[in-house]
This record gives structure tokens, sequence and C-alpha cells, in this order.
């Protein structure tokens, strides 16, 4: 499941990103000025999204839930997005001169909703119903047996 999970991850992210960043609304961002490389590093994006699908297949089971494989998805989806949109949107905004914020966060916010839904409904589909720790403590034992496995 691991490695189907961030396939998924990558099949859905990487054309997204490629066709929505350089093809649908390319003159925007170069409008926006945040993108300033003017031939991008398409295989450095590439290693990118692949780590990122790893680190998030890898996730997805440890902190998903009981409720439905497509609401779990969803809701870690969700999750995910927000904290990478913290960090690679607002950020960006707080670190970049940009031409419009409301442009960039309204186009950015836009593509990780697309982005992280369609990612968290995949993973809920590719890693189907499991049961959750049904107590706040079962849910701590889960969580040292795996950090004790990976020291």
């Amino acid at each position: 499941m691991f490695l189907l999970g961030a396939l998924v991850y990558l099949l859905v992210t990487f054309p997204l990103a490629y066709w929505w960043h350089l093809v649908a609304f390319k003159e925007v961002y170069d409008r926006l000025g945040i993108f300033n490389r003017e031939e991008p590093i398409v295989a450095l994006g590439f290693l990118v999204v692949l780590i990122q699908g790893l680190l998030l297949s890898h996730a997805y089971p440890i902190f998903r839930g009981e409720g439905s494989p497509l609401k779990e998805g969803l809701t870690f989806g969700w999750m995910m997005g927000l904290f990478l949109w913290s960090s690679q949107v607002a950020a960006a905004a707080a670190k970049h001169q940009v031409s419009s914020l409301t442009t960039w966060f309204t186009l950015e916010t836009l593509y990780f909703t697309i982005q992280f839904t369609l990612v968290g409904l995949a993973l809920g589909f590719v890693y189907g119903s499991r049961k959750s720790p049904t107590s706040a403590e079962e849910g701590e034992e889960r969580l040292d047996k795996w950090l004790t496995t990976k020291s």
C-alpha cells in the first residue's frame, strides 16, 4: 500500500502542478513575479513531489481514523494541504515581492484545495478502512510503537 499511495500522490500531483503552474496560469504567475526562474527545473519538481508522496503515504495509515475511507482521506488531505499551504503559499508571500497578494492567495488556495481533495480521496481509496484506536491511550501506544521502530 505504501508505494501505491506514493505513486497515486505522484500521479495526481505532478501533472496537476505542471499544468496549473506552467501551462494554464503561467502568464498570471509571470505577472505576479513570484516564479522568476526562466526555465523551471522540472526534474527537481518531480523529485520534490515524489518525496512528498513517500512521506504522506507513510503518514496516512498512522493518522487516519475509523471513519469511512473517503472521509478519512479528505480529512488527512485537507490537513496536510493546509500544512503545506502555510509553508509554501503564505510563507512565500511573506518572503517574496508578489505583485498581487489577492491573486496569489486566490490561485494557490484554489490549487491546494483541488490537489489535496484529490490526494485525500485517492489515499482513502488506496488504503481503505482500518479501525483506529478507541482511546487516547491506545493512540499514544500506537504512536510510541511507531516511533521506537524508527529509532
